[in-house]
């Protein structure tokens, strides 16, 4: 009998999630074993779910044999879509849900101040997410999925950033024991004609320091400049010359005596800030994040 113009013809079973979730695992795997290992569920479920969708399909969608499965022209199609449907899903899910907190500081703060403390942090804050990448310039959040950083204040924030202060940079001329008393400096103006070492990120340095001591720098020395504060510390330590560094990079080794400043630390020019997400900025974690270096950078 035709069906009347109002009529609905009775749509498909549609399959289920699960079973589409179970075929497209073994597809990727290969195995029901594997596939059932990597959902958390039975063999067995595997197998139901699979033999549900064929019937449903009404289409063979693989072949089992002695070394796994092979999928059907049929199947690898399927097996296809679903891939791209169940990543589209995930990746939609990422964007919504709130990722591990990302802290971007210069590589020399990350190694002489971030990293020695970081314990620290794990301890008072035992269940926060937080990835670290180095970077000392400006930064687009949305692009870079930063959260904060910390940064020089004489760095423009991002548009509607209010930086944080931090603190201001302490600076001193430090070297080795060895080198120190090999070299005979006793006081600032014995430096002159001595193998002074600088980097690349800071080359002003030295010019800053002897103005912080409202001295005259001497003429321009030759510096020798390597590229960054971890690599110009590390080169003070095994007795290649003075360096001018921040003495916040520099304390672990002012202290157990493997480096000396011999004239001090005295206040310099930069004051280092810190910039917040807006994305960031309502998460509880992130206030967390916030107080700690905040308190830690107070107690430096």
């Amino acid at each position: 009998m035709a069906c009347s113009r109002g009529a609905h013809m009775s749509s498909p079973p549609r399959p289920s999630l699960n079973a589409l979730r179970a075929f497209e695992m073994v597809a990727r795997k290969g195995t029901f074993g594997e596939a059932a290992d990597a959902l958390s569920v039975t063999h067995g479920a595997i197998s139901r779910h699979i033999r549900t969708l064929e019937d449903v399909l009404g289409v063979v969608l693989l072949t089992r044999n002695a070394h796994g499965t092979k999928l059907t022209p049929e199947g690898a199609r399927l097996a296809a879509g679903l891939s791209r449907a169940f990543n589209l899903i995930q990746q939609s899910i990422d964007e919504v849900r709130p990722q591990p907190l990302e802290l971007s500081c210069s590589a020399s703060i990350m190694m002489h101040w971030l990293l020695p403390r970081l314990a620290g942090l794990h301890s008072n804050f035992p269940t926060m997410e937080l990835g670290l990448r180095t970077g000392h310039g400006p930064i687009d959040f949305v692009q870079d999925g930063v959260s904060v950083a910390i940064r020089l204040e004489s760095i423009a924030p991002p548009p509607g950033i209010a930086p944080i202060p931090l603190a201001n940079e302490w600076i001193g001329a430090i070297c080795s024991p060895d080198y120190l008393k090999a070299s005979g400096v006793q006081q600032v103006s014995d430096l002159s004609g001595k193998k002074l070492l600088a980097t690349k990120t800071r080359p002003h340095a030295w010019k800053e320091w002897y103005s912080a001591l409202q001295m005259t720098m001497p003429a321009p020395p030759e510096l020798e400049y390597f590229e960054h504060f971890y690599l110009l510390i590390q080169a003070a330590k095994v007795g290649l010359g003075f360096a001018c560094v921040p003495r916040m990079l520099v304390q672990a080794e002012l202290e157990s005596g493997a480096l000396v400043a011999p004239f001090g630390c005295v206040e310099g020019p930069e004051k280092l800030v810190l910039w917040i997400s807006p994305n960031a900025r309502a998460r509880a974690d992130t206030a967390d994040l916030v107080k700690w270096i905040v308190e830690e950078m107070a107690a430096e």
